[in-house]
Formats: structure tokens, sequence, C-alpha cells
């Protein structure tokens, strides 16, 4: 396959990967049969394995140059990506249904929301700074396409999560919005917050930053391309 073709045939399948199971209900049929965990496991680890090829796919794709690379711009992924990759580790499991990697049989509870405090929606806004910050430095076409997309996707979904929540929240929805965020700092420095939250918290800190140091070593034998500004 020429370098278009194999980038074109991956972004194509690992869109109809987030599409094709919502039609006709193969994907409540696949849940009813393997059960909600085994499902939503095997489905993560296939849309990472495509999403490793369509990153591969757009390194391989012609390069068409729109801006140039400085040495500075590394620098941009390699301060984000350990937020990103905490976000992620925060963001499974999260008592939120209505998010990407919530816990969908969560019951709302304002009083207690844990993480959610700090962000509704994590897995979301690691996907933005992922993208993001990959953004600055690839300033290649099939790059910009790939992580512009990325970026929009992921920030568009937020509000359109948001106004799921209130439809189905109905009048529980303001105290719901009231007590969490899109993201906010604040509840790291509330001691009361702090209190019930610190150890899972820390723990969850730990596991992102560990992720982000296997990224960050794997980043060249699986992309291609070294992440280290120097």
């Amino acid at each position: 396959m020429t370098g278009w073709t194999e980038y074109t045939l991956a972004l194509a399948i690992f869109v109809a990967s987030h599409f094709l199971p919502r039609i006709g209900g193969l994907r409540d049929g696949l849940i009813g049969a393997v059960g909600r965990r085994v499902y939503f496991s095997a489905y993560g680890l296939l849309s990472l394995a495509l999403l490793v090829w369509v990153i591969v796919a757009a390194g391989r794709a012609p390069y068409v140059e729109l801006w140039p690379q400085a040495a500075w711009t590394r620098w941009v992924p390699n301060i984000a990506m350990p937020i990103a990759t905490v976000l992620v580790a925060c963001g499974f499991g999260l008592r939120n249904p209505y998010t990407l990697g919530g816990k969908r049989t969560a019951i709302v509870d304002p009083d207690h929301p844990g993480f959610a405090t700090v962000s509704r929606h994590p897995l979301f806004l690691a996907l933005a700074l992922w993208a993001g910050a990959h953004l600055v430095p690839n300033g290649d076409l099939a790059h910009v396409i790939l992580f512009g997309s990325f970026t929009l996707m992921a920030l568009a979904a937020i509000p359109a999560f948001d106004a799921k929540a209130r439809r189905s929240l109905g009048p529980e929805a303001t105290a719901f919005f009231t007590t969490t965020a899109t993201f906010s700092l604040r509840p790291l420095i509330d001691r009361a917050w702090l209190r019930d939250n610190a150890c899972p918290l820390t723990i969850r800190t730990i596991i992102g930053l560990v992720i982000w140091v296997v990224a960050l070593h794997l980043h060249s034998p699986l992309i291609g391309a070294s992440p280290f500004p120097f």
C-alpha cells in the first residue's frame, strides 16, 4: 500500500470501529454474550491497537510540510503528557456515567462526586491534551489531520455528553453540575475533599506517571520517532 492509502484505510477503520458497533444493536448483543467488562476491555485494546496503527500510518504518509518543526516544540508534548496520563488513570471508573470511561452503573451522588469535582471528563481532556500537544511539533499534513481532528472531537464531545447528562438527570442536573467541573484545580487545595480523596488520587497519579514513563520509552520502537526534545 502507498503511504496515503494505508493512512486513509487506517483512519477509516478506526472511525468505523467507533460507529459500527452501534448499528443494529451489535454492541448490546456482544455485551449480552460476553459481559460488559470483557466487551469493553477487548474493545479498549482494539481501539488502542487501531490508534497506534493510525499514528504509524501517518508517519509513513508522504510528508507535506505546513509548518517546520523547531527544537522547542518537542517540549510541548513532553510537558503535557504526564498530565494527560494522570487524567487517564483518574478517568477510568469515574463516578459519572455520562462520560467516556465512566462507570455506567454509577449512581450520581452530588455529595460525593469524587474526581468528577476536578473534572467530569478526564479522558476527553486527556485525549484533547495528547492530540493538541502533539499537533505543535508535527506540522505535516498527515499529522495535522490526525491530531487536529482528535483535538476537535475530544473538545466537542464534552458539551455533547454534558447535554446528555442534563436530559437524563432532569431536576437533579443542577446539583450535579454545581458540584462537578469541566476542569478545576480548586478541589486539590480543599482539605475536606482531600480528606476523602487523597489516597485514591495518589494511587491513580502514580499509575498515571508509570504509564507516562512506559509510553515514553515505547514511543521510539512503536511509533518510530523519538519523543525526547534533545
